[in-house]
This record gives C-alpha cells, sequence and structure tokens, in this order.
C-alpha cells in the first residue's frame, strides 16, 4: 500500500516559528534568535518522549485527508493529539457509498455481496416510501422495517470499510504514533508512518534518542 492510498491534502504550519522558539530558553535578546535549524534544535526534536524537551514540536501543526479502514480509525482514536476536523460519515449515507470501491482489498468479497443485497433492500424500500407517501397512502409500517434495516446494514459492515477524515495534528503526536506503529501489522498505519518521512525534516520525528 502506497502512502499516498491513505494520506492527501497535506498542510503543514508553523515550523520556521516553532524552530525559532525552541530557542527561547536559552536566548536573552530575542531579536538575535534565528529561524535556523541547529545542532540543538534537533537535538532538542529527537529528545525521548515525554521528557518535555520536544515540547516545541507541538507547534509545528499538520492537517490532511487520511482514509482508514474502521479497523485503523478505531485504533486512531487512542491519540488525543490526533483530531477530528470533520468525516465522512456511515450514519448518515452508508446506504449511498459505492461499496464495489468502498472496501480494502482484504475484505472478503462474500461480505461486500451480502452489503450490497441489504443496501439494495433498503434503498428499495426508500423508494416504495416515497411513492406511498406522493399517493397518500399511510407509510409507518414500511418507515419501521426500514429503520430496522437500515440498523442492521450499520451493524453488518465490515471493519474493511474505508472513510475519509480531515484531520488536525503536531509533529510531537506524530513523533508518538511513528514510534509506535512504523511496524504495525496493518499496511495502513505502515503507509502512514512512510508518509510522516516524507514531511519537512521528518528526522525531527523519526530519529528519537532512546
Amino acid at each position: 500500500m502506497r502512502y499516498e492510498e491513505v494520506v492527501s491534502n497535506v498542510c503543514v504550519y508553523g515550523f520556521d516559528e516553532s524552530v525559532r522558539g525552541s530557542k527561547y530558553p536559552m536566548a536573552t535578546d530575542l531579536s538575535k534568535v534565528s529561524e535556523e535549524v541547529t545542532e540543538r534544535t534537533l537535538k532538542l526534536a529527537n529528545a525521548p518522549a515525554g521528557s518535555g524537551h520536544d515540547n516545541f514540536l507541538n507547534g509545528v501543526i499538520v492537517q490532511f485527508d487520511l482514509t482508514f479502514t474502521n479497523k485503523a480509525w478505531v485504533e486512531a482514536e487512542r491519540y488525543h493529539f490526533l483530531d477530528f476536523v470533520s468525516s465522512q460519515s456511515t450514519m448518515h449515507r452508508i446506504t449511498k457509498f459505492d461499496l464495489d470501491r468502498a472496501y480494502i482489498e482484504y475484505t472478503d468479497p462474500r461480505i461486500i455481496e451480502i452489503m450490497k443485497e441489504k443496501t439494495k433492500e433498503y434503498n428499495d424500500l426508500q423508494n416504495d416510501i416515497k411513492r406511498l407517501q406522493e399517493e397518500g397512502k399511510d407509510t409507518g409500517t414500511l418507515m419501521s422495517v426500514a429503520a430496522e434495516k437500515y440498523l442492521e446494514i450499520l451493524y453488518s459492515n465490515p471493519a474493511g470499510f474505508k472513510l475519509t477524515a480531515r484531520m488536525t495534528t503536531n509533529y510531537r503526536q506524530l513523533k508518538t504514533i511513528y514510534a509506535q506503529r512504523k511496524n504495525h501489522r496493518l499496511p495502513e498505519w505502515r503507509a502512514f508512518c512512510e508518509w510522516i518521512e516524507t514531511l519537512p525534516n521528518a528526522d525531527f520525528i523519526t530519529k528519537t534518542m532512546r
């Protein structure tokens, strides 16, 4: 899996300003503080996680679109500083996706066919409800059946379903993610870590001292 399949539309903010800020503790005249990445800057960035010396990395903000499966999203939610800006929604739109394209390649095709059958049944019910409403007929029973069918679809949807969200985080959180996920069993996490390696001055993130 290529990292372009999971990450897109990347923006990085505050890099130079944060590098400059990393020098404040040792500065007496801020007019002489530069945005140059020095050996000390790299040493601070590579300090062990939790030491506090890499705190300036909080100021390097990264925003991007992230496409993960349900399986990977559950794991991503453990990171408190990997924040959702907005995301696609199965709750609102599960019956409108192109299911032939919505799943990772490891999803059993038989399960996909079941999901396609269930969504077709639901959409057919919705069409019947609309027609009966236009005819002025009672739709209470069909609406109850459709509501149950929708829940059935939501709860049957396999972990291989892909959703895209707009995310915001920072270099310090990416440093934690990289250390924990670069050799992960899920290909999505490995691809995500490969993307991290392409960021400006990625060695701030990837070369933590032990």
